[in-house]
């Protein structure tokens, strides 16, 4: 595994529990408003996955599970074995992903290795590939949302939004295109220095009132629908 940073103790990656975070190296994506470049462009420095697993061996009593993000983790050929290996360790396992490799994220609920699912909304389908700067199949992004909306592990969808990318009328799309959906959540942009694109560390994010107000319109179609970042 490819694991270009950790977190070593989170609150609130992991819902409910306490857990690590690795992030691992490269992705299939390019959002201009992603927090981690150098995922993205492969430039961080790698982790020795043995030591991961020394310092998780250390943290047996401390946390109860591990988050793994990116990038985009699906990509990592040995995923399914590194997850295993946690698991094996009696250590929950939560996936953050993109949904751009249904096949992957198949097995992995087939074979009982995950306890939660977080997946990206990253636009609506037909503003996809604008949105995240890459030619890909759409497709494969309902197939997964079909997948982990129909599976028995615990999940959610959610969306980062930024008024240039996402004008109102997007976000609503957004959700109704994803309507019936058990948890939905929206996460507002924080401008930063280090993003993929810089020109975005100026953006103005929403504000929390404009974005109560798409919260109003949409949560009825889901179980759960809140705002994060807020």
């Amino acid at each position: 595994m490819k694991i270009g940073g950790l977190q070593r103790t989170t609150l609130l990656d992991f819902p409910g529990k306490v857990a690590a975070t690795i992030f691992t190296v490269g992705c299939n994506l390019n959002c201009p408003f992603c927090h981690n470049p150098e995922l993205v462009n492969c430039s961080a420095d790698l982790i020795d996955e043995s030591l991961f697993f020394e310092f998780l061996n250390e943290r047996k009593k401390l946390i109860d599970g591990v988050c793994i993000t990116g990038g985009e983790p699906t990509l990592q050929p040995d995923l399914y074995e590194f997850i295993k290996k946690v698991k094996d360790q009696n250590f929950l396992v939560k996936l953050d992903t993109n949904g751009l490799k249904p096949e992957v994220i198949e097995l992995l609920i087939k074979d009982d290795l995950l306890d939660y699912i977080a997946m990206d909304i990253k636009a609506p389908w037909k503003k996809y590939n604008q949105v995240v700067d890459r030619e890909i199949d759409v497709e494969k992004i309902k197939r997964s949302f079909e997948l982990i909306k129909e599976s028995t592990v615990e999940h959610e969808f959610r969306s980062t939004v930024l008024p240039p990318l996402h004008p109102r009328s997007d976000i609503i799309e957004m959700a109704q295109q994803i309507k019936g959906a058990k948890k939905y959540f929206i996460q507002q942009f924080m401008p930063a220095e280090k993003l993929v694109d810089p020109k975005h560390s100026q953006t103005r994010p929403y504000t929390k009132k404009e974005l109560d107000g798409i919260i109003e319109e949409i949560k009825d179609w889901f179980e759960l629908c809140e705002l994060r970042g807020v």
